[in-house]
């Protein structure tokens, strides 16, 4: 294969990426859309595609004070769809999508290493929602364009593209529901790889019932 071929390959998986991430986003919207307003509610769970994830998710969120799970799966769904190598037209790299300068900030070593990019992109959530005490939408707004960005306006700029994002984290994150506030789950056993290879085990409660199984790194 011809590197214009090669070119023309990633560039049709890219398109298809974006596609699929467009009509999942569709879905969890249109869910929430129809639930607004009933008991029905944030009844939706995650998709089966967060599950893998979901322990790294919970055991870095619980060591960072306010850092709401659902937050940084709502964050993941928008930025990469939880492909791991995703990797934007801007440099923004892995899981939380980090950019090349706030990867170095907070320690990242490897991004596309689903432990280390978590890992960073939450260290980088803590640090906004501390700036923004309960403004989540400065704190996306900032995740998204830069805290720079939000001192200029005072405010969301006025950018299309980061009104959007934060209106599509907002939207998928009020439908995504706990399964721990059910109380007729049982608290599961969950094994996953640390970003150091070892085999951890953990009682929290996965976003998703989905057993026991191991986390890709």
């Amino acid at each position: 294969m011809n590197a214009m071929n090669a070119m023309n390959a990633m560039n049709v998986l890219k398109n298809m990426r974006r596609i699929a991430l467009g009509v999942f986003l569709a879905a969890v919207l249109a869910v929430g859309t129809a639930a607004a307003g009933s008991a029905a509610a944030g009844e939706t769970n995650l998709p089966a595609l967060s599950a893998h994830y979901d322990p790294i998710i919970r055991n870095i969120a619980a060591r960072y004070a306010g850092v709401d799970p659902a937050l940084i799966h709502s964050i993941i769904t928008v930025e990469s769809a939880y492909d791991r190598f995703a990797v934007s037209d801007k440099g923004a790299q892995g899981l939380m999508q980090l950019t090349p300068e706030t990867a170095k900030d907070y320690g990242v070593k490897n991004v596309f290493n689903a432990w280390d990019n978590i890992e960073g992109g939450i260290k980088y959530l803590s640090d906004l929602l501390k700036t923004y005490p309960d403004r989540l939408d400065l704190v996306l707004a900032a995740y998204n364009a830069g805290r720079s960005a939000v001192a200029k306006y005072n405010g969301v700029p006025p950018y299309p593209e980061t009104r959007d994002y934060v209106e599509k984290v907002t939207r998928v994150k009020s439908s995504l529901r706990p399964l721990a506030s059910s109380g007729a789950r049982k608290t599961a056993i969950t094994s996953y790889r640390d970003k150091d290879g070892k085999l951890r085990v953990t009682n929290i409660v996965p976003m998703i019932d989905t057993g026991s199984q191991q986390a890709p790194r």
